[in-house]
């Protein structure tokens, strides 16, 4: 008489955080057991070289076989060969389309074809990242705008549904598509100055005010709202009423500022203001628009550097700015309020952005 067994053989894929994070940043195999090696002596865990060497080696040959599952996020958590658990799921996804605020400052402007991914030596030299590391990263933001560059909606629910990321991280990824898909001009010596981190907090205003995501769900927020541009041109009547913008302004700001800010805006009001309003009168035309960040800083920025505004008071002036000119029947009589309020939400929040004194 035969007894019947059932077995079942369970094969529990591990992954050591430590060692996937040195395969990510890009360390070859030697070195991610030097790097080990080196801690297990400080923290005198008894380790040898040929112990470390192996579980290192061990998990490299699994990172490479997951590496065709991350590039398709969906796949690994619907795939049966690597018996791995949710959170660890996660963390591999999350980890592996991590981004680097130094990589990705060299990435954008930079066309996202496969001749230039053959030229990431000098983004690696720039940003001091390995150079893997520059291509995992180059790799994952060239799939991430293939994948959603034509999606309708929000763009960043889009990359978050496809890749299966965190928000944080698909917002970063959401700036990065955003400025590829305007084709902004981010490359030129001038703007150098200016972090990943400062270029994301302007991408935000922008998408939040400027493009068709104010207008409801079935458009685009990697598009801009072209009839709204093209309302901006009528901004140009507040230049007919300069004196009394400037009066409301100083009536307002004269007990706040500090004495020399005053004096820079009682002297260079017509300055500002013409650069102010004339950049928003030049939006609706692709060139212009492309060049909103280099155009920002020549027209807006380096001049009130010269007048060495603290930033305090620059954000009290742009506030007044904006609020002293929706007081005036000029703005009301030609049904401009709205448009006035959308264009100045996201020039301020640039300009403060991009002001380093």
């Amino acid at each position: 008489m035969h007894t019947e067994v059932d077995v079942f053989v369970s094969n529990f894929t591990l992954i050591d955080p430590e060692i996937y994070q040195l395969w990510i940043e890009g360390c070859s195999s030697s070195e991610a057991v030097s790097t080990l090696h080196k801690r297990a002596v400080e923290k005198q865990t008894g380790a040898t070289v040929d112990l470390i060497a192996s579980d290192v080696l061990d998990h490299y040959r699994t990172f490479a076989l997951l590496e065709r599952l991350l590039t398709v996020p969906s796949k690994l958590s619907e795939q049966m060969i690597f018996q791995i658990d949710e959170p660890t799921k996660q963390m591999l996804i999350e980890k592996y389309y991590d981004l680097d605020d130094a990589v990705i400052r060299e990435l954008l402007g930079r066309k996202l074809s496969s001749r230039h991914r053959k030229d990431l030596d000098e983004v690696a030299e720039r940003s001091g990242a390995p150079l893997r590391c520059c291509r995992r990263q180059f790799d994952n933001v060239r799939r991430v705008f293939k994948a959603v560059e034509e999606m309708p909606g929000n763009v960043v629910a889009n990359i978050r549904n496809t890749f299966l990321i965190s928000e944080p991280l698909a917002k970063k990824y959401g700036a990065v598509v955003f400025i590829a898909c305007m084709r902004f001009e981010t490359t030129k010596r001038k703007l150098q100055y200016l972090t990943f981190n400062d270029f994301f907090h302007c991408a935000q205003a922008i998408m939040g005010s400027w493009t068709y995501s104010c207008t409801g769900p079935e458009y685009y927020d990697t598009e801009m709202d072209r009839e709204f541009l093209l309302e901006l041109r009528e901004l140009r009547i507040l230049l007919d009423k300069e004196k009394e913008h400037k009066h409301l302004i100083c009536m307002r700001l004269k007990p706040k500022l500090l004495e020399k800010s005053y004096q820079e805006l009682e002297l260079n009001f017509r300055l500002y203001t013409r650069a102010l309003v004339g950049l928003a009168c030049n939006l609706h035309r692709a060139r212009e628009l492309r060049s909103l960040f280099i155009d920002l800083l020549e027209r807006c920025v380096e001049p009130l550097r010269l007048g060495s505004w603290p930033k305090t008071d620059l954000a009290q002036f742009l506030c007044a700015y904006e609020q002293c000119a929706l007081q005036m029947d000029v703005l009301r009589e030609a049904d401009l309020k709205s448009v006035w309020e959308r264009y100045m939400r996201v020039v301020s929040q640039c300009l403060l952005t991009m002001y380093h004194p």
